[in-house]
């Protein structure tokens, strides 16, 4: 939760840190953006320290590193300070997606990991509603700053929590306790990159995160602007549209676990994309029922997934099997949720939707040909 609240906050404020600084729309996403480049670019790294210390101590050091970030992120005077701020903060909370689901993967019983990987995302939508929800209120009255330093507040008590309350890892020794050593680290990541199963779960990552962060990018500036010239505070109330996510990630991993991974993921597949397509009819009613229909599918398609990847790695690849997804993931976050903002520039949201379709659509091509061939239990 912490971790994603962290990461999410200042989109609640987009607009804000827009005006602030005199910059468009695309520019100021790169508040976002940089914190999911930072954490892209670490997930990699982080799980070979984690093979190297172990589990929770990574995920420990990340999240405490990741507070002191974001509690200095939002002092910043100037946008590129904010930017690189901002940086490192997700190059530190990094830590936390590139390892949790290795670590569940390996404490958990096979045949409840689906499960599992859905309890974890439901967690993340409670995180990124809190991140976006303290923080957007703060923008009406002037105070963007206060309310993503407010978000960091909470996520330093949460931090604390995970140090204290995580259970140390029974299913995994880090190399410094190992006699022998295992496969490298490259040979790791290429026994994963050479799968086209997990090419094509990677490739889930990076176009389903890209559409939907794009979606909650641009959507506020949408919604601001006429004919509905909603204030920021409405705006941020939509972020409530995460808890659909929350219901339908445990569904989804439960169903993964009856019926297979696949047919599963290509129905949530096929509900994001019908909730993309609602939200371009002109009708502030369709835009919300839209927002609410492709959130649930985003993160039921993304509970599959997620938690499919490491799973069907080799037991000494799954943190990098992990690691290459959240790379997935969170780069198609960083350069789709900031490429989508010039098609919301040059066409408005009838082009933010049509790209997002777009990728929706290839994601499915890629499930269909990467992932088709075998039941995949949960």
């Amino acid at each position: 939760m912490a971790t994603f609240a962290q990461l999410y906050s200042p989109q609640a404020v987009l607009p804000f840190v827009g005006a602030e600084f005199g910059v468009e729309p695309a520019t100021a996403a790169l508040a976002v953006s940089a914190s999911t480049l930072g954490l892209a670019v670490a997930v990699i790294p982080w799980s070979v320290v984690a093979d190297r210390i172990g589990r929770v101590p990574a995920m420990a050091l990340g999240v405490i590193a990741a507070t002191v970030m974001g509690l200095l992120a939002p002092l910043a005077p100037a946008l590129p300070l904010l930017l690189g701020a901002r940086l490192l903060e997700g190059i530190a909370l990094g830590a936390v997606p590139a390892i949790a689901l290795a670590y569940l993967s390996e404490e958990v019983a096979p045949a409840h990991t689906a499960t599992a990987a859905g309890s974890y995302i439901a967690g993340t939508t409670i995180g990124g509603l809190l991140g976006r929800v303290v923080a957007g209120p703060f923008g009406d009255i002037g105070l963007w700053r206060g309310g993503v330093f407010a978000v960091a507040a909470v996520c330093a008590a949460s931090a604390a929590l995970f140090v204290w309350l995580t259970p140390r890892a029974r299913g995994f020794t880090p190399g410094r306790r190992r006699e022998v050593r295992g496969p490298s680290a490259a040979a790791r990541l290429a026994a994963n990159l050479s799968d086209r199963r997990q090419l094509a779960l990677y490739a889930q990552g990076l176009l389903l995160m890209g559409g939907f962060v794009a979606v909650y990018n641009y959507l506020g500036f949408h919604l601001v602007e006429p004919p509905y010239s909603l204030p920021l505070w409405v705006v941020s109330s939509l972020f409530l549209a995460y808890l659909a996510g929350t219901v339908t990630s445990p569904w989804a991993g439960s169903l993964a676990g009856r019926f297979g991974r696949l047919p599963v993921l290509l129905g949530s597949l096929g509900v994001m994309g019908a909730g993309v397509a609602v939200t371009a009819v002109p009708s502030l009613i369709a835009v919300l029922v839209g927002l609410l229909v492709l959130t649930a599918g985003f993160f039921a398609a993304h509970a599959v997934a997620s938690g499919w990847a490491p799973s069907i790695s080799a037991p000494h690849a799954r943190a990098q099997a992990a690691s290459l997804y959240y790379l997935g993931y969170y780069g198609g976050s960083s350069l789709f949720g900031w490429l989508l903002g010039y098609a919301f520039h040059g066409l408005g949201w009838d082009g933010v939707a049509g790209g997002v379709l777009a990728m929706i659509a290839a994601a499915a091509v890629f499930a269909l040909i990467g992932l088709r061939g075998r039941r995949s239990p949960g």
